[in-house]
């Protein structure tokens, strides 16, 4: 992620994932994402990678 609109399209796409009760945050300079709630890791994931980036869960 290299600006404010790529975190601002990360943190919406991964808070519609069901289970996701809040985004805590996206972080540009460490490319991580902090959220909350019971969501399938795999949907996470996808939501991430459905807008162009690379995803893993840590």
């Amino acid at each position: 992620m290299t600006c404010g609109h790529c975190v601002s399209a990360v943190e919406k796409a991964l808070a519609a994932v069901p289970g996701v009760t809040g985004v805590i945050e996206v972080s540009k300079e460490r490319g991580e994402a902090l959220v909350r709630g019971e969501a399938v890791p795999e949907k996470l994931i996808e939501a991430v990678t459905g807008e162009g980036y690379e995803a893993r869960v840590l």
